[in-house]
């Protein structure tokens, strides 16, 4: 006689669950703004019921959106990161890669998170903002292997990245368009400008200027 096999139910651990309506509720604020979110969709999409959901994060919706907020920050500081094997914008190139794919892949939770007014914005989600924004940078003094930037060099970095989340948000209105490596080549050309340009005021970025310009074909400004 042969006997059907039943799937075995296995309790998923605190951690696990956890992670498992942090994503369901990632997935909800990719395509949707904050407010627009419900402590009932996630459940619905986590495939839970609401007061589990409450049960993790006891200070519902706002608790919950921090903690996915806190999650999406790791993955987009992961996309700074790249082995210091090839040429300092080819690392560049290679990083923003990853950060428009992680732009295209959260939309509008990515637009509702840079452009602010969220009823659920906070200091605390402003400040996961600014972490993220100050590691972009030191990923960015790294790739340069620039060890201690002075303020001219630090505040032209800091002008780029915000000018990158700009143009994200631009992208993002104009159906993605242009095509993502072509947005990416334009970037990297405007970090190469403005670095020529504070590089005509600042030793220190004239000199990071001419390292670029031994180790890769550097764009005319």
């Amino acid at each position: 006689m042969t006997q059907s096999a039943t799937p075995a139910y296995r309790r998923l651990s605190v951690e696990e669950r956890r992670n498992q309506l942090l994503d369901a509720a990632l997935s909800l604020f990719a395509h949707r703004a904050p407010e627009d979110v419900s402590l009932d969709d996630v459940a619905e999409a986590a495939g839970v019921s609401r007061p589990l959901v409450y049960r993790y994060f006891p200070g519902g919706k706002q608790q919950l959106y921090e903690a996915a907020l806190g999650s999406a920050a790791e993955q987009l500081n992961q996309c700074f990161d790249e082995p210091n094997e090839t040429s300092a914008l080819s690392r560049l190139s290679r990083v923003l890669d990853r950060y428009l794919a992680f732009v295209d892949q959260h939309d509008t939770g990515f637009s509702a998170l840079l452009q602010g007014g969220s009823v659920v914005e906070t200091k605390r989600t402003t400040a996961i903002v600014d972490d993220v924004r100050r590691s972009a940078a030191d990923h960015i003094y790294q790739h340069m292997e620039v060890s201690e930037p002075g303020p001219p060099l630090r505040m032209t970095v800091r002008m780029w990245i915000a000018a990158v989340e700009a143009a994200s948000l631009i992208w993002l209105d104009n159906d993605k368009q242009p095509p993502p490596a072509e947005l990416r080549d334009w970037l990297v050309e405007q970090f190469v400008a403005v670095l020529k340009v504070t590089a005509g005021r600042d030793p220190q970025t004239a000199a990071l200027v001419a390292t670029l310009a031994e180790n890769d074909p550097v764009p005319s400004a």
